[in-house]
Order: structure tokens, then sequence, then C-alpha cells
């Protein structure tokens, strides 16, 4: 008899489909079905993936959905939700596919309401091609039946007839539910009163009956329940499964034809994708010019303007080159739209990246605008970017200004047509600690018990490589049923889709309008998204972009404006001498905080070591700072230092390798190597580093023997060119695309060069560019300090908007104050240009009452923002209502007597009495409520000065420290919180904070007990503990268990050795050290040179101590505590 399953929820149902499209095909290939349906609710997400794992599979994929139809408009959306109902559409052929994917794409853009919603006018417009199922208990007929409303399901029958024909058919559904029973029973009565025929389904949500469970936590995902809650929304049966031809034949055995129908549907099913096919948007061009024609006269053009018009040879033969690879692969367009709209965004002056990717390597993209790296100055290779031995369309990244890329978007929407252009979707999938964390809260399982589960998953590992790792996860599952349990249902979820949201940065462009193509759906309210990945959409053949936003640049851009406004000097960033010794200066100190992709720790600790001289050694910089083979970044470092001798496997390989002294970084390094020692044309030779990417065995074999025969072919010794393939391969899989990191490493440049020549200007823009970030303002402020330039509270006569320069440093910007915003800070700088505010007086009648009000205004005061008229803050806060009462009043006298008031100076005016300050302590704390941070009277200036001198990490740092290690970290406590633990002890939690961030903080009832005489609201602290640092979901959170801690006092031990030291003395000095581990930092000095010694002797100072360090005199020692300052 044969059965297909019609009616099937994938996990692309999101939270409530638990079906993973592989599996689910692998099911019926087992089951021995000839075909599959998805029918997913109201979207179709999954259909490109799940059409191309049928495929493979042998199985015929029936692409559909499940639509949510309302009875009225779909453009009524009043009131409650109303009336919804489900119906099962399938399509027949490709007529079919695209008339679903109007169907869903419209049900989003016209009928959105709490639900996609179509309409009987959709269907009708829209029906060729398609099949129509009655759907579910929630369908509209088995509703109206259900309802007693046989009347109304009768004439919706009439209405399906008329808008599907032969093509509707009659659902039958039986998961063990009473209400199915009864309206099956009304089914088969009107399939044989209407003729029309009838087709079982199982409504399948998962796989296997065992799987109901999984799909009930889903549920309660999704809803945000619990699962002992009573009236949640749950399935009443666990039959909701992919059931087998013969458990569905004893359902539905007495009923045959339902069966049948199945088999018949799925023969009239006939699909074919047209896949991997290249659709292009149009490009218009000239009269009398072909795409082709003007692609490359703009290339000769851009040549012409970037080489002169003697244009040297070797640009010549690469351009002709790369042109006709283009032309020959079809992708003159591509390159066409691409500079159209680079073009646009540089004429209006959007700030556009020099280049990404390996887009860079392409001298097409550099004439043509797209880039500003010339490609054969720094070696980068065409076939990287495009291969013309593996047609696939070019993937140009830019970056834009992320400020002003929508700028851009909106020049592509309106170019192309609205309709022709959309954002991407993306799909977050339940990652191992959230699925932990989730199962765990359905569960009603207590937070800190699942969190210590989630927390044994190392970030980036799934939960099998979590068991397979963790020692104490493996133990814990072992012994603890309720973790066991927790893992197994989380392993079962983990991986699938949760939500979709709108990608960072891709776009596509169509020919024809989207909806020909693909389906579409609405985000955040107004934002027009594919349904499809990117992924799909490229599989489609359709034109994908990335416009993404780069924050660096619109930093670049705003300090070069302040250089123009400042010193009248127009910077010509994109052709800065790349030789600057003061850069390289800066970049060998590794003071590179705020300058492009080198701000991290790591990083800055590795422009120390390689102090690079030269542009080729800033790319390999960007290059080697990622995971690698064990001893290739040494190598590199050592050989640089002249530490370790330069040597290659052959001579041939030299003129290849000496860039990076005899090392392989570059994936182009690898495609040269094939290329000349082995005679591989580059497309070849880029075939040849994908296979050693992805490291299949048989495809490595293959080149392996290619590889050898080539090389001996060139005079190269057999086990030489074996040894050389073993090591291309080794490095491959790590090897970095040079073109992106040329980039970069230009943007990486320019940032380091500001910094450097323009610091005030520098700074003051970055800090622009994080004013949303209190952490990133913290950290950038702090380094401003360092480099000497003074921070500025907010002066209502001399700040901007946002962050700006002045003579004597850089000051906060007036929309940095909390209860203020960039609205009225905009409002006051406008009102400024009429005249300086002479008192406060004069700001508040000069300024609508409606910009600024009472907050707005106590909010500037506290900032000390008219701290300038030399009046205290106190008495202007305690003045308030009579200042906003006199300009009121002001405003109601006639006009002579009006302008009277403004001639009274404001010190002079009886509304304001100067009275004694705040004390410095409110001062600062006012600041850090109006402002985030402090700034005329900073507590943590002291702490930058013993941190620096003492400390390994600061708190910003520790994220890059690995979780577990101990750590010695000074701060300020905030937020202190005493609780009571399990057994009714004493603990705390609170929030430690440096000048460069803050991390949570937990001290159990045991240390507690020992320190609660310290662990007070705004003391100053050391403690010692063990570091979590927590990168879950994207975010970065450090908290320190703590073990011990110690009031800041800024004291060091110092010990001095006079001369005649002994390796005894030594070790007597460590001995006593070591058995009084504390927080107070030992200094050695030894001669004139002063050495602070690890942490681990560290100690706790004390009379005991004192007295065992005298009984060393006698050996010629010194000690003494000394504050920091003092050494």
């Amino acid at each position: 008899m044969g059965f297909v399953h019609l009616h099937v929820h994938s996990e692309y149902s999101l939270l409530d489909g638990a079906c993973k499209l592989d599996e689910l095909v692998e099911q019926a290939v087992n089951f021995n079905m000839p075909a599959v349906a998805l029918t997913d609710h109201g979207v179709m997400y999954g259909v490109i993936d799940f059409y191309k794992i049928a495929k493979e599979k042998g199985i015929k994929p029936i692409i559909g959905c499940e639509v949510y139809v309302t009875p009225d408009s779909r453009f009524e959306k009043k009131g409650q939700r109303g009336d919804l109902f489900h119906l099962i559409l399938l399509a027949k052929d490709f007529e079919g596919y695209k008339n679903l994917t109007k169907l869903v794409s419209l049900s989003f853009i016209e009928g959105f309401y709490y639900k996609p919603r179509v309409d009987k006018e959709l269907l009708r417009e829209y029906s060729k091609g398609l099949i129509a199922l009655t759907s579910c208990l929630a369908g509209e007929i088995p509703t109206y039946i259900l309802n007693n409303r046989i009347d109304k399901a009768k004439e919706a029958i009439r209405e399906y007839l008329d808008i599907f024909g032969e093509d509707f058919y009659l659902e039958l559904q039986d998961n063990g539910l009473e209400e199915q029973k009864y309206v099956n029973e009304r089914l088969i009565g009107l399939s044989k009163e209407f003729n029309i025929p009838l087709v079982a389904t199982n409504d399948v949500h998962y796989l296997n009956k065992e799987d109901a469970e999984i799909h009930d936590i889903l549920l309660c995902i999704q809803t945000g329940s619990k699962l002992n809650d009573k009236d949640r929304l749950r399935f009443k049966t666990d039959e909701f499964y992919f059931k087998s031809e013969e458990e569905m034949s004893k359902i539905f055995g007495n009923i045959p034809e339902a069966l049948e129908n199945t088999i018949k549907i799925a023969e009239k099913c006939n699909l074919e994708l047209p896949l991997n096919k290249v659709i292009l948007p149009v490009f218009e061009v000239p009269e009398g010019e072909t795409l082709d024609s003007y692609f490359e006269r703009l290339c000769w053009e851009g040549a012409r303007k970037r080489f002169g018009d003697n244009i040297p040879n070797h640009i010549k033969e690469r351009l002709e080159y790369e042109i006709s690879v283009i032309k020959q692969m079809g992708f003159s367009g591509y390159f066409l739209i691409v500079q159209d709209f680079v073009r646009y965004a540089k004429n209006k002056g959007i700030p556009v990246g020099p280049g990404r990717g390996s887009a860079a390597g392409s001298l097409v993209s550099y004439v043509l605008g797209i880039t500003n790296i010339e490609p054969t100055r720094w070696g980068l290779i065409f076939e990287r970017f495009l291969n013309p031995e593996r047609i696939t369309m070019p993937d140009i990244d830019i970056d834009f200004c992320f400020e002003r890329r929508e700028e851009v978007i909106d020049y592509v929407r309106n170019k192309y047509g609205k309709e022709h252009v959309a954002q991407i979707i993306t799909f977050g999938t339940m990652a191992a600690r959230a699925s932990v964390r989730d199962v765990g809260r359905v569960l009603n399982v207590p937070y800190n018990e699942v969190d210590r589960i989630a927390k044994l998953i190392p970030p980036n590992s799934s939960i099998e490589e979590a068991l397979q790792s963790s020692q104490e996860l493996q133990n814990l599952v072992e012994n603890n049923a309720q973790a066991k349990k927790i893992i197994d249902i989380a392993k079962r979820i983990e991986g699938q889709a949760r939500h979709a949201s709108i990608h960072a940065a891709g776009i596509v462009i169509s020919k024809d309008p989207l909806m020909e193509y693909v389906p579409l759906q609405v985000m955040n309210s107004s934002e027009v998204v594919t349904q499809f990945p990117m992924t799909n959409l490229e599989e489609l053949g359709l034109l994908k972009m990335d416009f993404l936003g780069l924050r660096t640049l619109t930093v670049i851009y705003d300090t070069l404006k302040k250089i123009k406004e400042n010193y009248g000097i127009d910077i010509d960033i994109d052709n800065l001498p790349l030789d600057d010794p003061k850069v390289y200066e800066l970049l060998q100190k590794g003071e590179t905080i705020g300058v492009f992709q080198l701000e991290s720790r790591g990083m800055r600790n590795l422009l120390r070591e390689i102090k690079p001289e030269k542009f080729e050694d800033l790319i390999a910089v960007l290059a080697l700072y990622r995971p690698g083979p064990l001893g290739r970044l040494e190598s590199y470092i050592k050989r640089k230092r002249g530490e370790e001798k330069v040597e290659y496997m052959h001579p041939s390989l030299e003129p290849i390798l000496s860039e990076t002294y005899g090392v392989i970084i570059y994936q182009e390094q690898v495609m040269e190597i094939a290329h000349r020692l082995a005679g591989f044309s580059l497309g070849q030779a880029d075939v040849l580093r994908r296979a050693m990417g992805k490291k299949k065995p048989e495809v490595m074999e293959e080149q392996r023997e290619i590889f050898v025969k080539g090389a001996k072919e060139r005079g190269i010794p057999e086990e030489v060119a074996k040894d050389i393939f073993e090591d291309m391969a080794k490095f491959a899989e790590y090897g970095f695309n040079k073109s992106h990191s040329a980039a970069y490493a230009y943007v990486s440049y320019q940032t380091a060069y500001l910094k450097v020549y323009y610091p005030k200007e520098f700074m003051s823009s970055l800090l622009t560019s994080v004013r949303n970030n209190t952490s990133k303002l913290s950290k950038y402020i702090a380094e401003a300090k360092r480099m000497g330039i003074k921070i500025l509270p907010p002066d209502i006569n001399e700040s901007m908007v946002y962050f700006t320069v002045t003579n004597e440093g850089i000051r906060f910007g007036l929309s940095a104050v909390k209860n203020v915003g960039e609205g009225v800070a905009i409002a006051i700088v406008n009102e400024r240009e009429n005249g300086k505010f002479k008192s406060i007086l004069d700001f508040v009648k000069r300024l609508n009452s409606r910009v600024i009000n009472k907050r707005a205004l106590e909010s500037l005061i506290k900032s000390g923002a008219f701290d300038s008229f030399e009046l205290s803050r106190k008495s202007l806060l305690e003045n308030i209502d009579k200042l906003l009462d006199s300009v009121q009043s002001s405003k109601k006298l006639p006009v002579t007597q009006a302008s009277l008031i403004d001639t009274v100076e404001l010190i002079k005016d009886p509304v304001i009495m100067n009275t004694e300050e705040f004390t410095v302590e409110e001062l600062m704390e006012m600041e850090k409520e109006m402002l985030g941070l402090y700034v005329s009277y900073d507590p943590q200036e002291e702490l930058r000065e013993i941190s620096q001198k003492l400390f390994e990490n600061t708190i910003d740092e520790l994220v890059d420290v690995e979780s577990g290690s101990w750590i010695i970290v000074p701060g300020i406590l905030k937020n202190v919180r005493e609780i009571l633990d399990r057994k009714n002890q004493k603990m705390l939690f609170a929030t430690l904070e440096d000048y460069t961030g803050e991390a949570d903080i937990t001290v159990f009832s045991s240390v507690y007990n020992k320190f609660k005489d310290i662990l007070q609201e705004g003391k100053r602290v050391v403690v010692g503990g063990r570091l979590e640092v927590d990168k879950d979901e994207n975010e970065e959170k450090v908290k320190i268990m703590v073990e011990q801690v110690d009031e800041l006092d800024g004291n060091v031990l110092l010990i001095n050795l006079n001369a005649n030291r002994t390796y005894e003395l030594i070790y007597k000095i460590r001995e006593i050290l070591k058995n009084r581990k504390g927080l107070t930092p030992v200094i050695i000095k030894l001669d004139n040179e002063k050495i602070l010694i690890s942490p681990e002797f560290w100690i706790k100072w004390s009379e005991d101590i004192k007295k065992d360090l005298n009984q060393l005199i006698k050996f010629g020692i010194t000690f003494e505590l000394r504050h920091i300052k003092d050494l």
C-alpha cells in the first residue's frame, strides 16, 4: 500500500518541532518511504536544506507549509487575535513553490497580526501548483465540526474546492484524541457527500515516541513555563511522532484510500529547484555598452587613476588576466554593482574600509576603487579570491562607517527597487550551556545547581566534548541522577534552532522581486528579511553582500575632521607613509589600546615580542595571533630576533617564505609553493589549499601524489617533496588569508598613526564611538590618562554633543550626562551659537522648558556642567525650584519688567545664595551617577598607579586568563550584598571595580567570617581567588571566588640582599614567605635591580614574619614595609 508523511514539523517550527532535518530524512529512509514532506508553522526556513538532504538520500522532498488562515481580511488587525485556522499547502512543481513563497511572504508583509496570516483572497490568487489539506483540529473545517457548525464546514469546503479544485483533500488524524475520532467520522461523511479524497497524516512534531518528553520541554522553553506548571501549553498524548507505514495502517486500516492518497499526492509533487545558478541583478550600463565592455572600460580608467598613464607592465599583465577571467566567468555585472555602491558611499563622504577578506587580492577590485590595497605590492593572489577552475560567485564584503551603513543600504534599495532587496535571516541555536540552563529551569532545578553544571562545559564546546574532557562533569553525571537527566535532555536539544534574528551585515539583491525566489518576513516591526539564511541564498544563485558596520572607520574619519578643525590640516589617510618610525615605536612598546585589532593583552604582548619594524611584520602579527600548531609562533619570533637560524627545506622555498623567516603563515604561501615548486596553476593550488584545510584523507592522498610528481619533474628530490607537502598540510589548516590580514593591517596602521601624531583627537573620537559602553569608556579614559591627556567633566559653555578636544585635554560631551541625551545636547549647542551662557539663569531662560526639564537640569548640575559659574553644586541643587520658578515668573511679567531681569547678574540675584560645597565623596558619587564613572575626583588614580606597578592583571584583562587560575587583583568594592547561605551562614556578593572594568565577586561564609571588617562598601581592597570567565552567549563575564582579602594600602615588603647572598639565604627567605600566603607584594632588591616576585610568595604581614626575617639580618639582609610611591 505504502505511506508518506505529508504533515511534518521540523526544528524550524521554532521550539515546537523537535525533528532535525537530517534525522527526519534518515527516518524516512529507514521506513522505506519514497518521499516526505516538510510543513513548518507559517514559515519555510528549512526547505532548501531539507530539499538537498532528501535528494542526497534518494527521498523525494515535498516542500510545504502549515499556513494560518484568517476568515476575515488579512488587512483587518483589531482587538484580540481572532480566529485563525491551520491549512497545509504542498508545492506540486516550481510554479507551486513560487506561489507558496508568495503566500508565506505576504502572510508576514501584509497579514501579520500575532501570527503571519493569509486570507481567502490570497489563496485564490496564488493557488496554482499547490495541494491543500485541511490540517489538524485547528483547521477551519475541523473547527466548525467541533463547534457543531456543519453548515459552516460545508460552506468552507465549497470555498476550498473552488480555490484548489481536485488538489483539495480532507485530512484525517488520530493521535489518540477523542476530538479527532469525532471529527474523522464527520470528515468521512463529508468526503462522500462532496466526493473529496481523504488523506491520513500524523501531525509529526518529533521523530520517536520517546521524544515526546523532549518536545514537551521545548514547548516549556518556548512559553517560559516549568514542566510541573498546571495550566501550560502541552500535547495531550505522545502519539505525534514519525510513525511507520505499519503503525499508520493499524490506525487507518479501515480507510485504506486515506493511506493510498498519501502516495498519490507524493506522485503529484515533482518540484525541482534550480540550485547553483547565478542570478545577478540588472545593472544599467550606458547606451552602446555591454556589461563586459563597460566593466573593462572602468577597469582601465581606474588603472590610469591609480598608476598614471604609463601603467607598469606587470600591472597591465595582471589586470588583463583578471579582466579576462571575470568576463569568462560571467561576473562583470557583479563588479559593476559593487563598485557602484562603493563609489556612491565615497562620493557621499561615507567612510569605506580598504578591503576585507580575499577580495583585497584582486587588482580589479583595487582599480575599481572597491579596495585600497595594491595586491602586487604585498604578494596577494587573485585566485585566492576568484578561482577560474572552481566557478563560484565572488564574495566581496565591504566595511562602512557603522553610523552611516544604512545610507548605503538605502541607496541599493532605491536603485534596484525595495522588492528586490532584503536583509538576511540568521538562526540562533541551542548552545551547550544554554541548553543545560533551559532544561534546568524547565525541570525547576535550583539555579545555582544548574549553573554549576553549565560551567563545567567549556565555552564553544559541545556537551559530548565536555563529557570527554571534563572528569568533574563525568563524575557529576555518574553520581547525580538529576545532573544526568539534565545533561541527557540537553544533549538531545543542543544544536536545534531556537530563534531567528537579522544577520548583522548580510544584504541580498535580486534580478526579479525577491518573492519569486525566496520567502520573506518582517522583523523588528519593519525590516524585510529573507526566510533563508545566507548559505541557502547563495545556493539559489542570488547575490549576497555583506555591508559591515566598522566602528573604527567612524573613529578614523571623526579624528580627521577634528584635525582639520583644530589645525587646518587635511590628512590623506589612504596614502600614509608605511615606514614611519614613531608608529613602529608605538607598536613595539605594545601601547596599542584603541588601535584596531591590536588591543587585547595577548596581542600587545605579541607586539612587544615580535617588535614590528615594517608593514610586512604588521601583516604577520595579525595573521599569527590565532590558534595554530605548537612552535610556529615561537619559531617566527626567534628567527626574526636572530635567535634561531632561518632554514628552508629546499632553496626554491626562500623567495616564497623569506618574508616570514621560513615559517608558513599565509594560505597564499601554500598556493605559491604548489605553483612554483610543483607546477600547479594558481587555480589548482587554491583547490589544494581547500583540500588541506578540510583534511579529507582520500583527497589529500590524491593531491600528495600530484604534488610530489610535479616537484620531482622540477628537480626536487622525492623525499624532500614529501616533507614539503607534509609541512604545507600541517600549516594549511591554520594558515591565514594574507589578503585579509594586509587590508586590516592597513587599518591598524592608520589608527596607530593617528594615536601617535594626534593623540587627543584620536582618543576623543574613540571615546565618542563607545559612549554607550561604560566599561569601554573606563578602559579608554584610563588609556588617555596614561598618555598624559587630562579628562575634563562636562561644561555648559565648552562641551559639544560628544567628547571634544580642548587646550587642556578631552572634555565630556553633554549627551553623556544621564537624563540629558543627544536631542537636548544638540539644542544646548545650537543655542550657544547665539552666545555663551552667562549664568545658569541665562541658560534656563534661553532654553525652552520642553527642552530642559527639572530632571535634566539637576543632572547637568550634578555632573559639574555649571561649575564654571563659580557656584557650588549644592547651592544650585538647593535652589533649583526657585531658579525655575523665577524664570517662569519672568515670562509672565510685562516686557519692560522682564527686560530688567535680563540685566541682573546671577551672582547678585536673590534667587541663588552660594553655600558650602558637597564633600569630595558626595561629588564623586554624583559624577559616577550622572556620567557612569569618576571624572573630576577619581578614587582610582592611586589604585591605577599601584596596579600598574604591582599587579599582573587589570579586571578587563581577566577575560584572557584561563578559568580556574589563581589571581590577585585590586579594586574598589561596590554593590556589597550580604545574604544567608543554605546553612544559614552569612556570605557576600559584591562588585569589584578598577579603572578598566568590573568583576563579580563571591565570598563564601568561611572566608567572609575572616575578612568581614574589610569587606565594606567603597573600600579599596586587594582580593585573591579563583577566576571564572564566562563567555557564554557572546558575553564575557568575570567572576572571582574570593579566598583572601586585604586592604589596599599600597604597601610592599622590600627585602634588600647584599653582595654576599647565597643560595642558602635565598632558600631561607623563600621558606619564610611561602608559609605566610597573603596579598602584600614582595620586592627583592639585588644590587640596583628591584624584582617583583611571583604572587605565590606574597605575604600577609605580621609580627611573626617580622620576627623570622629579623633572624636573617645577621646574613646581611635588610627589610621594611614601604609604600609603592617611595620605591
